[in-house]
């Protein structure tokens, strides 16, 4: 069987080991921007190709797979479902595992996806308003106060502010925080995208313990995926800016030691619904990853903060200690639509525990992050049983590989507790550096005691809020809009 991968990140280095893995014994093709050395050694290794292209390019990934001749095709990035990749491969008779572009608008446009949720009472949601003008969102963002400010398009994880009025005599100066940011996030979005209607959405702010569940539907059937904790700040104990992700957690088994089955349950029923009505909205299904970005809230419980079509990075490589079943028959049968019966197996006696490693200036800064050569100890990895991830690499013209201003690495390692893991990243880390002495930056904390003892605590903290509001039935809230009035929110 042959498979062409669509992207060059640790996303996409992560599918490619689990599907090269594959009984099948599959050749593994890549369609890249850059030269990754981790997805080139699974091209070479399994008898594949690795072409060069624009992923974000119909015309490109369609001459790749004329040339490859696939069974089947992944697309790993969201860009390139945005674009209509999907799309033109499926006009030209190729099996494609990702959504189309209509479909994948679940992520692009978060307007569209809170929309959606209210239409059709997903359990979940959040109170939001949605502006085209900036003017207007910054009188909204300043009468509300207490709010979450996001491009309403998608943006690869960058743009999103938190605005909370934890102290009454900082309330006005939050206020117009809020408001100056959301008139700044409106007119970037307007200057930058044409392919989406609003510009700015400002949301209630919740506060609690966040995870990801990732899941494979054919627009029917949906598996879910064991629940991963992103670690999306730069530096330890979620202190500084966000990013696209510094590391991960998974385990034991489909929850997290802060997440009940329950609360795993509903989080996938979210999920499940989703795929539902936006088959009822778009009237075609949706085949693809389907992940959900939660938060377990004093209010709600299981919230959703955000959906991607398509998996998490670097959610996904945790996958390759957990997943235990044939992860290419998982794809191929959702994108041929015959996932029904189909049964996970999963490591549940597993931990695991991934690190990234990022050049100094990420994310604020690339310029800055971008051009110093890297190294890898590799063998010091397969010593500790780790496997390297290669993101944002390329190769330079004297054939070194350098970085290109994102996360450079990914380690994914397992054990018999979070800390072991995390030990073992720790050894592999100390193998990876910069030739030229730029620093490289990953957090120590990721699976640390001390961190999940505070998710812990969050997370109960939250148990108890939000259980005793479904006794008390406490569903409704109000917000006063200037030129509006008052407006009630009914969740049940």
């Amino acid at each position: 069987m042959k498979v062409l991968i669509v992207g060059d990140g640790g996303r996409e280095h992560a599918l490619a080991l689990l599907v090269a893995r594959s009984p099948l014994e599959p050749r593994v093709g890549v369609l890249a921007g850059h030269w990754n050395p981790g997805l080139a050694r699974v091209a070479e290794e399994t008898g594949g190709a690795y072409y060069r292209g624009s992923p974000t390019s119909p015309g490109d990934v369609a001459r790749a797979a004329e040339a490859f001749s696939p069974d089947l095709v992944v697309v790993g990035p969201e860009e390139p479902l945005f674009a209509g990749v999907a799309d033109a491969l499926r006009e030209k008779g190729f099996t494609v595992f990702g959504p189309s572009s209509r479909a994948a608008v679940i992520e692009k446009d978060k307007v569209f996806a809170r929309s959606l949720m209210w239409k059709h009472r997903i359990p979940g949601r959040l109170r939001f308003m949605a502006f085209k003008d900036p003017e207007e969102a910054a009188r909204y963002a300043r009468a509300l106060g207490d709010v979450a400010v996001k491009p309403a398009r998608q943006a690869g994880g960058r743009g999103v502010r938190v605005f909370p009025e934890s102290f009454e005599h900082l309330r006005g100066a939050v206020r117009e925080a809020a408001s100056g940011y959301a008139a700044r996030v409106a007119g970037l979005v307007k200057s930058k995208y044409s392919d989406i209607e609003h510009s700015v959405i400002v949301e209630e702010r919740v506060e609690g313990v966040e995870y990801t569940v990732m899941t494979v539907t054919d627009g029917e059937s949906l598996v879910a995926l064991p629940a991963v904790q992103d670690h999306p700040h730069l530096f330890p104990f979620d202190l500084g800016p966000e990013t696209g992700g510094m590391g991960a957690i998974s385990g034991p088994c489909e929850t997290l030691p802060f997440i009940t089955r329950r609360e795993y349950e509903e989080s996938v029923e979210i999920v499940r619904r989703t795929v539902e009505a936006l088959r009822a909205e778009i009237g075609e299904p949706y085949i693809g990853a389907l992940s959900g970005q939660m938060m377990l809230t004093g209010f709600w419980g299981p919230t959703l903060i955000e959906y991607y079509s398509r998996f998490g990075d670097p959610e996904t490589a945790a996958l390759l200690y957990m997943v235990e079943s044939d992860f290419l028959e998982l794809l191929d049968r959702a994108a041929t639509r015959r996932l029904a019966g189909y049964t996970l197996r999963l490591s549940c006696d597993t931990y695991v525990v991934v690190k990234a490693a990022a050049p100094a200036g990420y994310p604020a800064d690339r310029g800055r992050a971008r051009g110093h050569p890297l190294a890898v100890d590799e063998e010091k990895a397969r010593r500790a049983g780790c496997t390297v991830l290669y993101a944002g690499v390329d190769r330079a013209p004297d054939g070194s590989i350098v970085t290109t201003g994102s996360r450079a690495v990914e380690v994914a390692c397992s054990g018999g507790s979070f800390q072991e893991a995390s030990e073992r990243a720790e050894k592999v880390l100390e193998g990876v550096r910069l030739l030229d002495g730029h620093p490289l930056i990953h957090r120590w904390d990721i699976g640390s005691e001390a961190l999940l003892r505070e998710r812990m605590e969050q997370a109960e903290a939250a148990r108890l809020s939000y259980t005793r509001r479904r006794e008390k039935g406490l569903f409704t809230l109000y917000d006063w809009i200037p030129g509006r009035g008052v407006l009630s929110y009914d969740y049940s």
